[in-house]
């Protein structure tokens, strides 16, 4: 039977969460899920952490596992809120600790802290298969946004964090400590050599001109549409292009408080 997807949305933070399922297997995975935060008042919520788990209790789920695409910078991660309430597994690209490294040091968060993403419960590779129930899922490297992204495959379906956008907003900044627009687009070319109707599930809308949330698009929709990188694009237009953005990028509101928790 073929598997079922859930969207959530964070008004907030512009984070799409996902809930993938096995129906006939009552088994799941979460994807992405986002930890409420007031940044005046340094408090946490799990206001869209609890429609998740309410989902995933009303059709009588297991969790299974509980995956992030990688570290994010502009909201904190609910998944250990979500494990404390339902179990699961936490997994996370293999290369963390390349981001546990450089931030360990720009946080000064001492010694104690450990740098090998033991936190985690899976640290995952290229090619990986993780199951849910009757569903597999593969786990493909997709760096460049950060060292350690990586995207989720099932069947027709792709989970990519923010290495792609909607075709209207383009990709991933890549200046981030670790960011490589260079291996961006070859990680944006994997995807997109994928068959022409893989459905592309984005952890972002950040169109300004869309009239309601938008969280899926195509391989084909971003051959042919994507502002930066679509077909006849070649790798030093879009790095040239990319670094030429992200010069006038501004810092992610959250930026600390969701690196400091998320790394962790």
């Amino acid at each position: 039977m073929k598997h079922s997807i859930q969207p959530f949305f964070d008004n907030n933070s512009s984070t799409y969460s996902y809930v993938v399922s096995d129906p006939a297997q009552k088994k799941c995975a979460v994807i992405d899920p986002v930890l409420g935060f007031e940044i005046k008042s340094a408090r946490t919520n799990t206001i869209e952490a609890d429609k998740l788990i309410q989902y995933i209790q009303s059709n009588h789920l297991q969790l299974d596992w509980i995956l992030e695409t990688h570290v994010h910078a502009d909201h904190l991660s609910a998944a250990h809120y979500i494990k404390q309430q339902l179990g699961g597994k936490i997994a996370i690209g293999s290369h963390l600790p390349d981001i546990q490294k450089t931030f360990s040091h720009t946080f000064d968060m001492g010694t104690e802290f450990q740098q090998d993403g033991t936190q985690f419960d899976r640290l995952l590779n290229e090619q990986d298969h993780i199951q849910i129930g009757d569903c597999s899922i593969t786990v493909m490297n997709t760096p460049g946004h950060t060292p350690a992204c990586v995207s989720y495959l099932i069947g027709e379906d792709i989970f990519v964090g923010d290495t792609l956008f909607m075709p209207d907003s383009g990709t991933a900044r890549c200046d981030f400590p670790g960011g490589d627009a260079k291996a961006l687009y070859h990680s944006i070319q994997r995807i997109l050599n994928l068959p022409s109707n893989t459905n592309i599930y984005l952890c972002h809308d950040y169109s300004t001109q869309k009239t309601e949330n938008r969280f899926v698009t195509t391989v084909k929709q971003q051959r042919e549409e994507n502002i930066h990188i679509y077909n006849g694009v070649t790798e030093a237009e879009f790095i040239t292009l990319r670094y030429k953005r992200d010069a006038h990028l501004t810092m992610p509101a959250l930026i600390i408080p969701s690196i400091q928790v998320n790394i962790q």
